[in-house]
């Protein structure tokens, strides 16, 4: 059955550091849910709190409504894959698989029914009998996954379990994990800190920094509509240009100090003109133009389906820009105008790095 795990203001610490101050999340039955952040910003504690394999130091967590904070971690029927794979070298598939059901009392026939069917899910069934050192990276994980999914969890808990395989592997594998966790509704929380992977497999994300959670939602929310600056540079490639707010025709607008560019910002708020602002603008969202912000063309590569421009404004900035390999080519050296999609751009305050644009989505 699928649960719903709800934390209510978690604090973690270690010694006289706190790891997480104050934090409260609330996760959905049967969804995949992503921590996704920087080495240090406290989403594998936040993962190991749930699993019970660290203490609290503040706060309240549930499963359902029961409340989970003094439960023994063997009592909480939560599955884990970590990222080193964690299985036994001198077991077989098989046996790695049968562990934790053997540990809870399953007996034969149930046990090899239950062992080869969740065998299939994963897609190693030929490997029953195999010694995990005559296999691949890839292969062993499924091994770890079909070993937390086994034994029926309420709570499938992945810490990083694709960072140790290759780049062609571990798109394979995301898609796989995806798949599985479909299929058998569990509820489940992924730590990573690569943004592809959070995007491309997750029902919901929470961006972490510092054991501050600074956004929770749908990939293409976390994206598209960044609730502040950190969020909208750490989620994808992008530049930031100085500007401020200016009324253009009646309507929110801004001038960029790069050129002078006006323009109105149709997704903007109403904010106090003359307000400093940062606009972060992603590569593909730029595109060349008889008038805007005069620039330099000083390299282009080609990437197949896109050419990849990088520019240099006469301030010295350099911005990267994607277009099209249908689009005319433009040579390093040349001399372009450059302007920018305005109804994709995301303008924040830049003191505060909040968003002054509409429809952000923080939780």
């Amino acid at each position: 059955m699928s649960v719903t795990i709800k934390i209510e203001h978690a604090v973690k610490k270690f010694g006289d550091h706190t790891v997480i101050p104050d934090l409260s999340l609330t996760v959905n039955p049967g969804e995949f849910f992503t921590l996704l952040g920087s080495s240090g910003c406290g989403k594998t504690t936040l993962l190991r709190m749930i699993a019970g394999f660290n203490s609290i130091e503040g706060g309240d967590f549930y499963f359902n409504e029961k409340r989970i904070n003094n439960i023994a971690p063997n009592k909480r029927n939560t599955g884990m894959v970590f990222q080193n794979y964690a299985i036994f070298p001198h077991m077989s598939t098989f046996g790695n698989v049968a562990f934790g059901l053997k540990q809870r009392g399953v007996r034969e026939p149930e046990l090899s029914r239950r062992v080869d069917e969740i065998l299939k899910t994963v897609q190693i069934s030929e490997l029953r009998d195999r010694m995990p050192k005559n296999m691949s990276g890839g292969q062993q994980q499924r091994i770890a996954l079909a070993r937390a999914i086994v034994i029926q969890p309420d709570v499938l808990l992945m810490d990083e379990p694709l960072s140790n395989l290759d780049a062609k592997l571990r798109v394979e594998m995301r898609s796989a994990i995806k798949h599985i966790q479909n299929d058998c509704k569990i509820t489940t929380i992924y730590v990573t800190h690569d943004q592809e992977e959070a995007l491309a497999i997750s029902d919901r994300i929470a961006v972490m920094r510092s054991g501050v959670i600074q956004q929770v939602g749908i990939p293409m929310e976390i994206y598209q509509h960044p609730a502040n600056l950190f969020v909208a540079t750490f989620i994808g490639q992008s530049s930031l240009l100085d500007g401020k707010a200016v009324a253009v025709d009646g309507r929110p607008g801004m001038e960029l100090h790069q050129g002078g560019l006006r323009m109105v910002l149709p997704g903007m708020k109403p904010v106090p003109e003359g307000t400093a602002l940062k606009l972060c603008i992603r590569p593909n969202e730029f595109v060349f133009a008889e008038s805007g912000i005069p620039a330099m063309v000083t390299e282009r590569v080609f990437f197949g389906d896109t050419m990849r421009y990088t520019l240099q404004f006469a301030d010295g900035q350099a911005i990267e820009m994607k277009q099209d390999i249908h689009e005319p080519v433009v040579n390093p050296g040349a001399q372009v105008f450059v302007s920018f999609r305005a109804d994709v751009v995301n303008a924040f305050d830049a003191e505060t790095e909040v968003s002054v644009m509409k429809d952000v989505v923080k939780e």
